[in-house]
This record gives structure tokens, C-alpha cells and sequence, in this order.
């Protein structure tokens, strides 16, 4: 996997984080919300997020 210098990502359990370089092996991401109206960053959900196999029971 190579990184993206474009996606900074600190998630460690994700399995597309590079984390010795805190970036993102995908090309693109995709950003949602779980919110109806969503005001603060914490609104927010990176929805290409993939649990690594290993953090994942």
C-alpha cells in the first residue's frame, strides 16, 4: 500500500491507515454524516473506513 499525501489519517485500527506515516492507502475517501444537521466536525464519518482484521472481532 502505497500512501496518499492528500489523506492525513490518525484512525490506527483502519486498515487502509498507514500508520508509521499517518496517512490513507485508498485513492479517494468517501465523508458522511450521521447527523441531520451537522455543525462540528464530530458530526461527521469517513464511510470508506474498513476495520482491520485483526482489531475487529
Amino acid at each position: 500500500m502505497s500512501r496518499n499525501s492528500s489523506i492525513k489519517c490518525d484512525v490506527t485500527n483502519c486498515k487502509y491507515n498507514l500508520e508509521s506515516e499517518h496517512y490513507c492507502s485508498l485513492e479517494s475517501i468517501k465523508v458522511g454524516t450521521h447527523e441531520a444537521n451537522p455543525t462540528v466536525p464530530e458530526c461527521t464519518d469517513c464511510q470508506s473506513f474498513e476495520c482491520k482484521s485483526s482489531c475487529c472481532g
